[in-house]
């Protein structure tokens, strides 16, 4: 049995925020069209597997909330939906080209973990959503970092990260 993986995954508050996944509890994560992001959703998701909710274009954008997944990879049906957005006419029923996985709402951070503060925060210098350049959607995160955003996130203040983010509301 393979054990638990960690994920960072990011979505547009706009588009789709932690308070829209704790109100429908789960969700399907579709509309991802970069094949190493779709190559993580089929290959290496897994029930069970830990989520950074990630808050992305917005200001400021960091990590929100915990989720995990509740349903492997399978075909995502908004590549198959000629209205949809995300509609890819080479992929087919009997041979999809892009992947979904179902998410479940976990928690809501009291407050929002911020880029800045990710940055700053020691043990967390390996993140992907750090590097220069780096937009992949869906983002490999080790067990390590996962904890250390998660208690972040949870209101715990850990040596040698900076102050805890306000957003001033």
């Amino acid at each position: 049995m393979k054990a638990t993986g960690y994920w960072l995954m990011k979505s547009e508050p706009d588009v789709y925020s932690i308070e829209a996944l704790e109100r429908d509890g789960t969700t399907s994560w579709e509309g991802v069209r970069n094949y190493q992001a779709r190559n993580f959703l089929r290959d290496d998701f897994k029930v069970g597997d830990g989520v950074l909710f990630y808050h992305s274009s917005c200001e400021p954008p960091g990590v929100a909330g915990l989720a995990r997944v509740s349903r492997a990879g399978h075909p995502d049906p908004s590549a198959l939906d000629a209205q949809s957005p995300y509609f890819d006419a080479k992929s087919r029923p009997e041979a999809p080209v892009w992947i979904t996985v179902e998410v479940a709402f976990v928690a809501r951070f009291a407050r929002l973990v911020s880029l800045d503060e990710l940055r700053g925060t020691e043990g967390l210098t390996g993140l992907l959503v750090l590097k220069r350049g780096m937009r992949l959607s869906v983002q490999p995160v080790t067990q390590r970092e996962y904890e250390i955003v998660k208690k972040m996130g949870l209101g715990t203040r850990l040596k040698g990260g900076p102050p805890p983010f306000s957003s001033g509301k």
